[in-house]
């Protein structure tokens, strides 16, 4: 039978991957819903698990088709770098290298090893201080899924509380997407000597941008890289303002530019500014968060310190069939010298490109 906008679908796959909104609730599907959670199996409320210094646990380990629709997760640890130190991997479909590889506070969509209450469609932190950690992003496979939690810390345990709600498939659909994310570090990045250069020309005001340029991309922040066929959906960036002046102190005014397949420059996405690629305006200094972009830390007086960003391609993914490179200069024309970190959110046909290696304990530290 075609399905609208569709290709062909037996009747057994006919709508078994759903699409979630409130205008899909009335479709009945022919699934199995199922969960695992860190429940007392001997019927007390120990409802957690314990996770010894540098050990694994396997979260999850499901056999055959399905689709991971929701995590809940919270932590407890004596380890002031617990939301670093502890990283979520997850494998589909038997892999041999984690589709999602990211220090587990930084997954649920805020950096800086910390928490903060804050909402978005994908991923949220909710009460108690942001402590209580959902992601909503489907995560379909084919053939089972393992999800494990390992604790990098070498001398203090993680209390690990959660839920992986999941559906069970007779088969999965060909052509479905296999999620991922990726985290990513530079600290810092690699600016230049302000020199005897006047502030606003360093800081690339518009009117005042002197005679900086950047006409290639190549030291630009790298939010990601991947190969295949797929669309980014996503990321939140992290920046830590290591600048030291009175003088106006803005991170931003990097613009975001999106390497897509052949591209070489210009790129087929390049955008106007940092602010604006998260879809804020003249150099933020409150927070806010909606479904798809926001700013849960803004940074302090003269944005100094912490800053988190996000913007969500859920109603705008950004699609590749070679390959994607998503970069953001860190101030004009990569002038600033900031701490910058990132996780990125796609969905590609497997194979995926081996990520690089996840920076080490010490690498990892706010």
């Amino acid at each position: 039978m075609e399905e609208p906008g569709g290709g062909n679908m037996t009747d057994g796959q006919k709508d078994i991957f759903g699409t979630g909104t409130l205008r899909s609730l009335p479709r009945i599907r022919d699934v199995k819903r199922r969960r695992e959670s860190s429940w007392d199996r001997t019927g007390a409320n120990n409802d957690f698990v314990k996770i010894p210094a540098g050990k694994t646990h396997v979260v999850a380990k499901i056999k055959g088709a399905g689709c991971v629709t929701h995590i809940w997760m919270t932590l407890r640890s004596n380890d002031v770098n617990y939301l670093r130190n502890n990283v979520l991997r997850t494998y589909w479909d038997g892999e041999d290298h984690p589709s999602i590889e990211v220090p587990i506070g930084d997954f649920f969509g805020m950096g800086h090893g910390l928490t903060k209450n804050f909402s978005s469609a994908p991923l949220a932190m909710s009460p108690e201080h942001g402590k209580s950690f959902n992601c909503f992003f489907a995560m379909p496979f084919a053939k089972g899924a393992r999800i494990e939690v390992t604790n990098e810390n070498p001398a203090d345990e993680l209390i690990l509380y959660y839920y992986v709600d999941y559906e069970s498939f007779a088969a999965l659909e060909e052509g479905i997407g296999r999620f991922h994310a990726q985290w990513r570090r530079k600290n810092p990045c690699r600016g230049i000597d302000e020199g005897k250069m006047d502030n606003l020309e360093f800081q690339g005001v518009w009117h005042h941008a002197g005679s900086s340029k950047n006409l290639d991309g190549t030291d630009n922040y790298v939010i990601l890289e991947a190969e295949g066929l797929g669309h980014y959906v996503g990321c939140h960036l992290d920046v830590r303002n290591l600048r030291m002046t009175n003088e106006w102190n803005w991170y931003g005014e990097g613009d975001d530019m999106i390497f897509i397949d052949d591209d070489e420059w210009p790129p087929t996405l390049h955008g106007t500014g940092t602010e604006d690629y998260f879809n804020t305006a003249w150099c933020p200094t409150q927070e806010y968060t909606s479904p798809y972009h926001g700013v849960i830390l803004s940074g302090g007086p003269n944005w100094a310190d912490r800053i988190t960003l996000y913007r969500y391609h859920i109603e705008d993914p950004i699609q590749f069939s070679k390959r994607i490179r998503v970069t953001i200069e860190h101030g004009h024309a990569n002038h600033r010298s900031d701490d910058y970190s990132s996780t990125a959110y796609w969905y590609q046909l497997e194979p995926h490109k081996r990520f690089p290696k996840l920076p080490s304990q010490k690498g990892r530290i706010p």
